[in-house]
């Protein structure tokens, strides 16, 4: 079994992110990752990016998924979902170097995207980087995420 096979992709998006999201699950299925669609099935417009990506979110924070994409019109909102799940680090990303820094340093595990406002070819480029990378365990990391876990243990309190 090779990395890819391994690791399991958990994607979701609304209205404005449902053309990129199928172009995204036949290029990550051509490179041989598993991929779960979370929704949305059907472009309806008016549907609402939180139906999908809180779902998606939930299934990384439970490690059912490693990563997810999430993906609405600007890549905004499904971020501001994505992160109200415990144990969610989302980003909206639009450059590699983030798409890898992100992972490296802060243990992105759910990249968000602009289905209105990324191209095609970038996307599939910054979702490849991301799945690519790998989180450095040096202590500063660790201690960082460490904070971020106390403030949401703090949260649940």
């Amino acid at each position: 079994m090779n990395d890819k096979e391994a690791i399991r992709i958990g994607i979701a998006a609304d209205h404005g992110g449902f053309v990129m999201k199928a172009q995204l699950i036949l290029a990550l299925t051509v490179a041989g990752y598993r991929v779960t669609d979370f929704g949305a099935n059907e472009l309806v417009d008016g549907d609402d990016f939180p139906d999908f990506v809180i779902p998606l979110a939930k299934a990384v924070s439970k490690g059912e998924v490693a990563r997810g994409l999430a993906i609405c019109g600007s890549g905004v909102g499904a971020c501001v979902a994505a992160n109200k799940v415990s144990g969610v680090r989302a980003a909206l990303i639009t450059d590699t170097f983030s798409a890898h820094q992100g992972v490296e340093d802060d243990d992105m595990n759910v990249m968000c995207l602009g289905g209105r406002v990324t191209g095609s070819a970038l996307a599939w480029e910054l979702v490849q980087t991301f799945l690519k990378a790998k989180f450095k365990t040096s202590e500063r990391f660790i201690r960082r995420l460490d904070k971020i876990a106390a403030l949401e243990r703090e949260k649940k309190a």
